[in-house]
């Protein structure tokens, strides 16, 4: 709805779905100036690495989070900057968004680090106009304090609330009140319901369902008969009826991704392909939590619907799709073993705010136990920027943190060749300029990340320690 086609009709309850842009793009963008306006890919280079956010200028080109750092480089020509993820920066910058959301929304149902609920107790009984302003009001606010862009949707349930916020973006306000609820959402796909994956599109389209439409017209009986139970539920909810309350949420103790293979495989061989896709799932969703795990699971379910699973305990927590994967396939119960499988899942547990990769994990003893795996695969260019060695050793990483005792705080934009490039910027300085030392000068020294966003941050920098 646009702007124009508001009205002053009120309606009992209004929901709030914010969601950041390209968030972890964006604050790559916001802290070093240089960035803005250019295709950024968060994530590694090597092996298998996957996109961890993508900017809106890369994804003209098609790259998008979840695909392959090598392929989406790819596909934007090579003009894209490819950035090592700081998840120190992304909990600030988080914190700020939501501090802004809790003044002007009080009890709010945060999802992510980057995405939110809220449910205004002043918006009560308000038209779609009181609405609009109370969300361009925040969209500001958010702005104002981070710098960052923001989308955010306004509707009368969580459901309807993030599909609007979803037709906003980019940067965008988005009103859907009740009235208007079918009409805009009706000729939506199906897979855009929240909670309505592949495998459920799958079977919905064997029947002619393809829109929310269709999904809200069929029978009750049919949706549960082929979705259960949960289908039914996300039906009710697509119709309009979802009295879920806005309510503060304990953070999860867990993300997995399951994939229902379309014919069982009996070979470790044929499944390898869809442990991967499995682990890329989970891996998502676990950059979007903003935590890393200790404990990976491999789950499959045998044609005999039989469920088995192994699991393996990490030395330390860690983000890195490939350790996920690596271990995934290393743990998993093989077809060869317990017979053909139908179904493979992968779980990420043992969920904590800090991360330490081992850089040379083949040298540690796996003294903890059985449950302990170490992953001597992992290559040492994958690792973020807290990794980095120190002044002194051979080489920088490029995209980490660095300081000069006399420029200040900037960022490497390369090295080789026994010299290190170092672009000198923060979020409040502008695009800084470039010039590039000896790597041993003992004038070089590891940044903070938390540096490059220039913020007053005692209370946060405190928490984020703890």
């Amino acid at each position: 709805m646009a702007d124009s086609e508001l009205t002053g009709e009120s309606q009992p309850r209004w929901v709030a779905h914010i969601d950041m842009d390209a968030f972890f793009a964006s604050v790559e963008q916001l802290t070093r100036p240089t960035l803005r306006g250019r295709p950024v890919l968060v994530g590694g280079m090597s092996g298998r690495v996957v996109v961890a956010g993508a900017s809106y200028e890369a994804r003209v080109f098609g790259a998008r989070s979840a695909m392959p750092t090598t392929q989406a480089v790819r596909m934007c020509h090579g003009k894209a900057v490819v950035v090592m993820p700081r998840f120190s920066v992304y909990s600030a910058a988080s914190q700020r968004i939501f501090d802004v959301l809790r003044e002007r929304a009080g009890i709010i149902e945060q999802l992510s680090v980057d995405e939110g609920f809220a449910e205004p107790t002043q918006l009560r009984g308000a038209t779609d106009e009181q609405a609009y302003q109370w969300a361009l009001e925040l969209q500001q606010a958010v702005e104002e304090r981070t710098g960052l862009p923001a989308s955010v949707g306004m509707a009368a349930t969580k459901l309807d609330a993030k599909m609007t916020s979803d037709l906003g973006k980019p940067h965008g306000i988005k009103v859907v009140p009740v009235r208007k609820r079918l009409e805009i959402f009706g000729p939506r796909p199906v897979g855009e319901l929240w909670g309505i994956g592949r495998v459920a599109q799958g079977r919905l389209a064997e029947v002619g369902v393809r829109t929310i439409g269709d999904f809200v017209a069929m029978d009750p009986a049919d949706a549960r008969s082929l979705l259960s139970s949960v289908g039914a539920e996300i039906q009710r909810m697509a119709a309009g009826d979802d009295p879920r309350p806005v309510a503060p949420r304990a953070r999860s103790k867990q993300v997995s991704a399951e994939r229902t293979l379309e014919t069982d495989v009996r070979t470790s061989a044929e499944v390898w392909g869809y442990v991967e896709d499995a682990a890329r799932a989970a891996h998502k969703r676990l950059l979007k939590d903003g935590r890393a795990a200790r404990t990976i699971t491999a789950k499959v379910r045998t044609n005999d619907f039989q469920i088995h699973t192994r699991s393996a305990t990490l030395p330390a927590a860690t983000d890195d799709f490939e350790t996920i994967v690596a271990v995934a396939r290393r743990v998993l119960p093989r077809p060869e073993k317990v017979g053909a499988i139908r179904l493979v899942g992968v779980g990420l547990t043992g969920l904590m705010d800090d991360r330490q990769e081992l850089l040379f994990p083949e040298l540690s003893n796996p003294a903890h136990g059985p449950d302990v795996v170490i992953t001597s695969h992992t290559d040492e260019s994958a690792l973020g920027p807290l990794n980095a060695r120190s002044a002194g050793a051979e080489m920088w990483h490029n995209t980490q943190d660095i300081v000069h005792s006399e420029y200040g705080h900037g960022w490497v934009q390369g090295t080789g060749s026994g010299v290190v490039s170092v672009r000198f910027e923060t979020r409040s300085t502008g695009p800084g300029k470039t010039k590039t030392f000896a790597i041993d000068d003992p004038h070089l020294s590891a940044g903070n990340p938390l540096d490059s966003l220039d913020w007053e941050l005692p209370d946060e920098d405190e928490e984020l320690e703890d």
